[in-house]
């Protein structure tokens, strides 16, 4: 059992845990946001899927799939997907036993808002104080 499973986290994605999963897979954990259709295309959700599916699997993406935030902290990421009249961005970052969604959002500007870099790293900070406390229990 991983430290996230002994947190309670309740809002992970079932297919995160269906049958194509591997026992050495990181689990994701959502602190905020979905990706389904609508909003995002049926393409765009798959391609979200397979990109996610991957990041699980322990491979390191570049770009264009992907690109380090150092903004919002270590480890931090942001996964680029193009669907037909926008682009989707992703925010995570990659844990020793898990991938942390911090946020899903519709990019509509050259540069990530200020607010958006300051609200995944408060919900990262927040994530990683209830995994300590736990711990400490």
């Amino acid at each position: 059992m991983s430290r996230h499973d002994e947190v309670g986290i309740d809002n992970i994605s079932d297919s995160t845990y269906s049958p194509q999963m591997r026992e050495e897979d990181k689990p994701l954990v959502w602190l905020h946001g979905e990706i389904k259709t609508p909003p995002l295309s049926r393409a765009a959700r798959i391609e979200a899927g397979i990109l996610l599916r991957r990041l699980q699997r322990g491979e390191m993406l570049t770009l264009p799939s992907s690109r380090p935030m150092p903004l919002i902290g270590r480890r931090c990421h942001e996964l680029r997907i193009r669907d037909e009249d926008s682009t989707w961005r992703v925010f995570y970052r990659i844990d020793t036993d898990a991938i942390v969604i911090g946020e899903v959002l519709r990019k509509k500007t050259e540069q990530t808002p200020e607010n958006v870099i300051d609200l995944c790293r408060r919900r990262f900070r927040q994530y990683d104080t209830v995994l300590r406390d736990k711990e400490r229990t």
